[in-house]
């Protein structure tokens, strides 16, 4: 499984701005390894986030994403204490999920 997304999520106002950094490879397919082969296409295909377990955000990812991408989003109506939770799925079937707490 891969490493743990680092997830800030700060209120103000009414809003809360969340930061994402996920860690995967993000390989697009096209690049090939110092023999020569192909490196097989490995990226992040869906994120999905929810607050307090009501989905707020999804998003369809292709394999033009840097390795560990950085997503930063804006939720309308969440405050302090609430949950936001991040999901991501890759072409090869793994997922992981982690979760914040707003700040």
């Amino acid at each position: 499984m891969a490493d743990p997304m680092r997830i800030r999520a700060q209120a103000a106002g009414g809003n809360a701005t969340v930061r994402v950094l996920m860690s995967h490879e993000m390989e697009t397919g096209q690049r090939k390894d110092s023999a020569g082969k192909v490196i097989p296409a490995w990226h992040i295909t869906d994120v999905t986030a929810a607050l307090n377990g009501k989905p707020v955000m999804s998003a369809e990812w292709g394999p033009a994403v840097a390795k560990n991408p950085f997503l930063q989003f804006t939720i309308k109506g969440a405050k302090a204490g609430d949950k936001v939770a991040v999901t991501w799925k890759d072409n090869k079937g793994d997922t992981r999920t982690d979760e914040a707490v707003v700040s």
